[in-house]
């Protein structure tokens, strides 16, 4: 089997942050279906009837959802391969495939927690490396074949195991990341299955709800290639075709919580903010991703609906530390400092998001607000580069992605960065690239475009394997940070502790580290905002990326 350290090398490369990837119970959260405490014993999870109903009816049902969103391709139909900063594992993977646990994504007034889905109950051992899942009768994938226990084995040996014949890295792709870090499972029952992580795992069932349950008479039939054009799972949609311009997806009528109330979901990629605005008020679409912010005043006059809620998310310059002035704290600070970021969050956001003064953002476990470390103080940034050595001024240059994952409007907002910048003494050029392209420079260690600084939307709390990734020193993301390894250490804890308050307070304290050290430039997070037409309903904002369709429907 693969050395798990070099999986994650491999497959960071294909990791495109959601950024707002999932919500910050990714970490857990008191109010995830099972854990089990540092004192050892079992925890059994709540039985499936604590599952969320999603049944059709109701107020309404039928009709076509047609999304705009802001990738620049169509994602894979079965989006395992990174692209698109996982708007197509939202739209699309999620839709199709059920996973072993999820996310509760039907309240909009609180953190998502963990439910069952396809596993009705578990539980582990003592030592928090063994995980037992009793798993859900009633399921059969899109194409007639039962779920069972061997269904569970097979995929986890497809994403874990090089010696199985259906193992790809290049077709695993993003799941690879979440898999890698369990050492395997196997089947203890027609319907119960023994999960083993590679050391005790704080994040167990957060990892789970990343890792999409394929039908293995699919991947049999089609072989990586073939299934991966036309998936097969048990989720609430089922993939019907894909074109240059749009990806379909149809009712799964038989789906065992209940068939969704929309007859058919279309996916089209609409990358420019002014025609996925253009094609909202003309009708070709009902449903658009990041409404560009001087558009939503108009757009609500005009009764579409506005749609926003707080999230896992911060747009944030990375330092590279392994390079001058960077290697500064002073200088990582007082760059800090110099950001108007209020102006951004206000004026050129328009409220769409909120000042990012720490790393944490706002509604996660770990943000304190006596913590908010960098108000906007030009006199104290001056100051601080002066004591740097930088008293006359110092060149930089900043990549910048040109849009997608969770990115806002990127290049306004370096703009008014560099404004900043440059009127504390940090001449600032900017150079743009495509963010997969940001994302697969950032992964091989290295800065796109000689760039000394990088922009981009992280959530550092989405699971252990993406905080690892982002701050830990022996990350292939890392950049050079000296005093990483005092992160390392609350990361490597927070990462072996099963008990969900004391976890969250070691990723509290490494929060804290991370803002005093001025590791990124916080600048804002997000809200996650969308338009909607005033025809489609049932639609519940959640405070995550990821969504649930299954209730909305279109009408009149």
């Amino acid at each position: 089997m693969t050395d798990p350290l070099l999986r994650l090398r491999r497959l960071s490369a294909a990791l495109v942050l959601p950024l707002a990837a999932t919500a910050l119970v990714a970490c857990g959260g008191s109010d995830s279906a099972a854990t089990a405490s540092d004192a050892g014993g079992s925890t059994t999870a709540a039985t499936a009837a604590a599952t969320p109903t999603r049944s059709s009816g109701g107020d309404g049902s039928g009709g076509t959802l047609v999304i705009g969103s802001t990738g620049a391709t169509l994602p894979n139909p079965d989006t395992l391969i990174g692209g698109n900063g996982w708007e197509g594992t939202r739209f699309v993977a999620n839709q199709i495939y059920d996973q072993l646990v999820r996310w509760d994504l039907t309240d909009d007034a609180a953190v998502p927690r963990i439910v069952p889905s396809l596993a009705t109950s578990w539980r582990t051992d003592s030592a928090g490396t063994t995980w037992t899942l009793e798993l859900r009768r009633d399921v059969r994938f899109h194409d007639g074949t039962p779920f069972d226990a061997d269904a569970v084995v097979f995929n986890f040996d497809r994403y874990l195991d090089d010696r199985s014949e259906f193992f790809s890295e290049a077709t695993i792709g993003d799941v690879g990341l979440y898999a890698g870090l369990f050492a395997g499972a196997r089947k203890v029952g027609p319907y119960s299955v023994e999960i083993t992580t590679r050391g005790r795992d704080g994040h167990f069932l957060n990892d789970l709800t990343y890792i999409p349950i394929a039908s293995p008479a699919g991947v049999r039939k089609s072989g990586n290639a073939g299934f991966a054009r036309a998936p097969v799972g048990s989720g609430p949609f089922r993939f019907a075709s894909q074109s240059s311009q749009q990806l379909e997806l149809v009712r799964n009528a038989g789906y065992w919580a209940g068939a969704p109330k929309l007859d058919k979901l279309i996916l089209k990629p609409l990358p420019d903010a002014s025609a996925r605005i253009a094609a909202l008020r003309s009708g070709e679409v009902n449903w658009i991703e990041y409404p560009n912010p001087d558009d939503v005043p108009g757009l609500r006059d005009a009764g579409f609906q506005i749609v926003s809620n707080n999230y896992d998310h911060v747009w944030q310059i990375t330092f590279d530390q392994s390079q001058r002035p960077w290697d500064d704290v002073r200088v990582r600070q007082a760059a800090n400092y110099a950001v108007d970021r209020e102006a951004i969050a206000n004026d050129l956001l328009h409220g769409t998001a909120d000042p990012a003064e720490q790393v944490a953002p706002r509604g996660t476990f770990a943000y304190d607000p006596a913590g908010d470390r960098y108000a906007y103080d030009p006199e104290k940034a001056r100051a601080l580069l002066a004591e740097a050595g930088y008293g006359d001024g110092v060149k930089v240059t900043i990549a910048v992605p040109t849009g997608g994952s969770g990115n806002l409007i990127p290049i306004p907002i370096a703009e008014k960065i560099q404004q900043d910048l440059r009127a504390v003494g940090i001449d600032a050029e900017l150079k743009t690239a495509d963010f997969d392209t940001l994302m697969k420079f950032m992964a091989e260690g290295r800065v796109a475009l000689g760039a000394s600084a990088q922009a981009g939307s992280t959530p550092l709390f989405a699971s252990d394997a993406i905080f690892a990734l982002s701050v830990k020193s022996d990350s292939p993301w890392f950049v050079g940070n000296p005093t990483g390894r005092s992160v390392d250490a609350l990361v490597d804890r927070a990462a072996a502790t099963v008990d969900d308050g004391a976890r969250e307070q070691t990723y509290a304290e490494a929060a804290r580290a991370l803002t005093e050290e001025a590791r990124f430039l916080t600048v804002v997070n997000d809200r996650n905002s969308r338009a909607l037409a005033p025809t489609v309903h049932g639609f519940v904002q959640p405070q995550s990326w990821f969504l649930d369709l299954t209730q909305v429907w279109v009408g009149q």
